[in-house]
């Protein structure tokens, strides 16, 4: 784990700072769930736009199944860090997409547990629609908010929460809480502060309304056995930190080679199966 939390903040600053001005990047493009995730992508990635004069977009899009207490959030953040912050309410869009997708070929295809993930997945995936073309009006990118933990657990969807720059996909979801923490021990704006400390203190959920937290679908029944959800995402970190040598038959390891398929999206045929000439094809292994 992180023993340097100043350093890591400083090293993600400096990457972005180079990445955003190496392309000439006008804006970024934030989607805000009201997660910690998203809080922390946005108080890493503020002050690099500061330094570059570049457009902060931040956009939340509730759909019915996001909880009051998420939309806050989202709100607050937003509000605290984007240059331009909007909350845009999708529930209407998503209707017409689920009556459309009900009266073809989907309807009756599938049982309640699979059709709660059908609906989950179009709801990323009407958001990241909205997320891309901002960033194609504003010549900018999409952020990506997924943790490596989720990342190796598979907990995204695939076309609909992957974006283009991803400042944290190499943090383990204990270190996300932390250099959350720490980066609000540093901050001097209260609504900054308070924006920070709401997301370390909430029930993380995907807000796509599949269950009612993260952890009911990584490790059911956590509850059991912790106390809080930072409590057991702490556990599941080390669960994967050792899966080599872990019981396959444990659901965070089950779950995590069940995904392998996201992590290799997308399948790509290497060229020595097609041809015995691999020139001009230096990436590909033999």
């Amino acid at each position: 784990m992180i023993q340097d939390y100043g350093k890591a903040v400083q090293s993600i600053r400096k990457h972005a700072t180079e990445y955003f001005h190496r392309y000439n990047l006008k804006s970024i493009v934030l989607g805000m769930s009201g997660g910690i995730d998203s809080a922390l992508c946005a108080a890493l990635l503020q002050p690099v736009c500061d330094d570059l004069k570049m457009k902060f977009i931040g956009r939340s899009y509730p759909i019915h199944t996001n909880k009051k207490d998420e939309r806050d959030r989202a709100i607050q953040c937003g509000k605290a860090f984007c240059t331009d912050f909007k909350e845009i309410d999708l529930g209407n869009r998503y209707a017409e997409l689920e009556a459309h997708m009900l009266a073809g070929e989907y309807s009756d295809k599938a049982d309640d547990r699979k059709n709660a993930i059908l609906r989950g997945n179009r709801k990323a995936r009407l958001r990241m629609i909205h997320l891309y073309d901002l960033a194609g009006l504003n010549d900018g990118l999409v952020i990506s908010t997924e943790n490596y933990t989720e990342m190796l657990l598979g907990f995204w969807t695939l076309n609909g929460d992957v974006g283009d720059y991803s400042p944290i996909q190499m943090l383990w979801k204990t270190e996300v809480y932390k250099m959350t923490e720490y980066l609000a021990a540093c901050t001097k704006t209260k609504s900054e502060v308070d924006a920070l400390l709401s997301c370390v203190e909430a029930i993380p959920t995907d807000g796509l309304g599949i269950t009612n937290s993260d952890l009911d679908q990584i490790m059911p029944n956590w509850e059991k056995t912790y106390k809080t959800t930072r409590e057991a995402y702490e556990a599941v970190d080390q669960i994967l930190l050792s899966r080599d040598s872990y019981d396959i038959t444990h659901p965070v390891i089950k779950r995590h080679i069940t995904t392998q398929f996201k992590r290799d999206n997308p399948i790509i045929i290497p060229r020595h199966l097609l041809s015995d000439d691999l020139f001009g094809f230096p990436f590909y292994d033999q």
